[in-house]
């Protein structure tokens, strides 16, 4: 049932009128106590709205295996995906990009998502080198920014290339062309409202693919991909493995596999939904955890007064890790910040930047993706 609170409100207010003071106080104190129990179940009839876009289809096979192909891959995992959450969440609405094997444009992906008002996109896609080249494995989880690597950006290129097969591309995408770095700067500047969701998100997708899925952890990563940049909420793109990497084009094209990977993504995404219930539902008053702190481990690298810090960011998590442990491959010091539910790990520290620029180098043979952060009073201000 909903129930116009305005107009009780209106009624309580002219009662009053004619009542004694002490009617007054008890009606005043049950609107009151009504209030606090409509608004949350008022909140609860919003359907939570996620879509699921499986890369490629159609005319656009996607990367390609020995004997498989990246639009069919990804197509059955997304299908699989939205199944588990359809049956374990009946608040939650799964909308596809595509629901068989049909070309679909990057931007009406992104149309599909915004006009549906949706609270999450999930774009699936697989990796690949050229026969050349000898394939890695391994899982990476995407979100929108400046890709800090030429691995990132060779991946952006490939999975942006798509718009190759639409017509006037070059005018829809505003001279964006995906084989020329120079387009891609424009993400350096682009302000994402929602990173820090999306950060949220991508940790948890990429440990569960890790830890439940068995798959060889290759980060959360940064890069320029156009069909992140046009939906207009929290978003990730996973690479759910490489298709040219016959040990792993197995995995990926068995039904067990298959089944592995969409457990691993609806583990995640129950976390993630389980948060944003808490925050949509609970009044909290509490601003600091919304807040950027500095948090560290070792004192020393603190720095105080009117200096800018300078450090090397390395890679983010929803875990706490200590400052020996083994995944910062023996870099010493390591700091931390967070934001939100996010660590974000940082090492060396100096009021020198030239300092530590000549130790990013160092740091990129464990970190691919490792770049300069700025720190002020404590706090991240680049």
């Amino acid at each position: 049932m909903c129930v116009d609170t305005k107009f009780i409100f209106n009624f309580v207010q002219n009662k009053l009128v004619m009542m004694t003071e002490k009617t007054t106080i008890y009606l005043l104190l049950s609107f009151i106590c009504f209030s606090f129990i409509l608004l949350p179940a008022q909140a609860q009839e919003r359907t939570f709205k996620v879509v699921i876009d499986p890369g490629h289809g159609g005319k656009d096979p996607g990367a390609l295996g020995a004997s498989s192909k990246e639009k069919d891959i990804v197509l059955s995992v997304a299908k699989k995906l939205g199944d588990l959450i359809q049956n374990h969440h009946n608040d939650v609405e799964v909308i596809y990009t595509r629901d068989r094997d049909n070309f679909v444009e990057l931007n009406k992906r992104a149309e599909i998502a915004n006009k549906k008002h949706a609270d999450l996109f999930i774009s699936l896609h697989c990796n690949a080198l050229s026969k050349k080249q000898k394939s890695p494995q391994g899982v990476e989880t995407y979100i929108l920014g400046l890709h800090r690597s030429s691995d990132n950006l060779d991946v952006a290129k490939a999975e942006n290339a798509v718009i190759l097969y639409e017509e006037d591309y070059s005018i829809t995408y505003q001279g964006f062309n995906p084989s020329e770095p120079e387009s891609y700067i424009i993400f350096e500047f682009m302000a994402n409202q929602f990173l820090q969701q999306s950060v949220n998100l991508a940790t948890l997708v990429q440990n569960q693919l890790v830890d439940n899925s068995k798959r060889i952890n290759r980060e959360v990563r940064q890069a320029g991909f156009l069909v992140l940049r046009e939906v207009a909420m929290p978003s990730v793109l996973i690479e759910l493995g490489y298709i040219s990497n016959s040990a792993e084009e197995n995995f990926l094209k068995s039904t067990s596999g298959q089944e592995s990977l969409a457990k691993s993504i609806f583990n995640a995404f129950r976390s993630y939904k389980r948060e944003y219930d808490k925050k949509s539902y609970v009044f909290n008053s509490d601003k600091s955890a919304q807040q950027n702190t500095l948090s560290t481990s070792d004192e020393e690298s603190r720095v105080t007064g009117n200096d800018v810090e300078y450090r090397i960011q390395l890679f983010v998590s929803s875990k706490k890790y200590d400052e020996n442990a083994t995944i910062f491959k023996g870099l010493k010091p390591i700091s931390y910040y967070k934001e939100g539910a996010i660590y974000k790990y940082t090492y060396g520290s100096s009021t020198n930047k030239n300092e530590i620029e000549s130790k990013i180098k160092g740091a990129r043979k464990s970190f691919k993706d490792a770049f300069i952060v700025e720190f002020k009073d404590g706090k991240r201000i680049k």
